[in-house]
């Protein structure tokens, strides 16, 4: 019995330290067994919350932490930016630099030539072109430089006139990666030039150019179906060959980094996180193959046949998780 009302906010508020505290151990496990050198973070609330999370999180789970930690403040209203850390070493001992920094959060449609009718209907001329940013940043890894370009695209979230939210936000998020791709044009003197350095564009770009379509029930056995889109944001990237999906080295079934469900009529597996390699460092790895990490999914999410894994300690039905996204992980050799 709760007596007042005062004993129920007590309650509640423990209650939610303790949810909160078991999610950000279970994002803690998802990123510990990513073990990566560099971590490439969306929605991260400052950098004082990833100094936060790192020393009372990571550091304890690894024994050892991401000291170089780089976040610029972007465009999302809720506060919620794009950020970079990294060891001070890699794994096999190389040490990792940084070089430099550079937040695109300032750019705009028409500084940048992009704007079109396809954005008339929502966006200015004037209007910023990334919903949090596009964060550049430089590192040499004993030596060898690469260029980082974190990003979080504009979510697929549904207009209020009902129509397809993927679809209905398709032109910005295809603004966005056409900004990105042009600043790394501008960066490196045109596409040629671009091909042969090493960089890297990764982060969540909410969009897919395919997805396995789910069909039945759990009681009488799933399906999961592969499905190529007709149009995606990514294409920007991929159309020509100007960076390689590297994550499409894997089976096309085993891809996946996001359960998404509307009902049961809604159901679908795809990747929404992404490691876009340039060619010059696809080249010099073509025998890598990325890992995702699915252990810090809900137990809502079906697995298909042959990929079900075991999921953290005290992970929930929906809640708590590690997130609903999946951590891609690959290592790359640089020249």
């Amino acid at each position: 019995q709760i007596a007042t009302a005062a004993d129920y906010q007590r309650m509640e508020e423990a209650r939610m330290i303790a949810l909160t505290d078991d999610m950000r151990q279970l994002t803690a496990l998802a990123i510990a067994a990513a073990d990566a050198d560099i971590l490439c973070l969306q929605e991260v609330e400052s950098l004082e919350a990833l100094h936060a999370f790192e020393f009372g999180y990571l550091y304890r789970m690894l024994g050892e932490g991401y000291r170089q930690k780089y976040l610029v403040e972007g465009n999302d209203s809720r506060g919620i930016d794009v950020a970079v850390m990294m060891r001070e070493t890699t794994r096999d001992g190389q040490p990792i630099e940084f070089v430099g920094i550079r937040s695109h959060a300032g750019s705009t449609f028409d500084a940048m030539g992009l704007y079109d009718p396809e954005l008339a209907t929502t966006e200015k001329p004037h209007d910023r072109i990334f919903r949090r940013d596009c964060l550049e940043i430089d590192v040499k890894i004993g030596g060898r430089p690469l260029t980082l370009y974190a990003v979080h695209f504009k979510s697929m979230n549904s207009p209020r006139d009902e129509r397809d939210g993927r679809i209905a936000t398709m032109p910005l998020r295809t603004a966005e990666a056409r900004a990105v791709r042009r600043i790394i044009e501008m960066r490196f003197g045109g596409r040629e030039a671009a091909t042969t350095k090493n960089f890297i564009i990764c982060g969540d770009m909410n969009d897919y150019q395919e997805r396995l379509v789910i069909s039945g029930m759990p009681r009488t056995g799933l399906t999961f179906t592969p499905v190529t889109e007709e149009r995606s944001a990514l294409d920007v990237f991929s159309s020509d060959g100007f960076a390689e999906n590297v994550v499409r080295r894997r089976p096309v079934e085993d891809r996946w980094s996001l359960y998404h469900a509307h009902g049961l009529q809604q159901r679908h597996l795809c990747q929404l996180d992404y490691l876009w390699l340039s060619p010059a460092l696809a080249r010099a790895n073509p025998d890598a193959v990325p890992e995702i990490i699915r252990r810090g999914q809900p137990f809502r999410t079906p697995f298909p046949p042959g990929q079900e894994v075991e999921l953290f300690p005290r992970t929930g039905w929906d809640r708590p998780k590690a997130s609903d996204h999946c951590p891609v992980v690959v290592e790359l050799e640089l020249s």
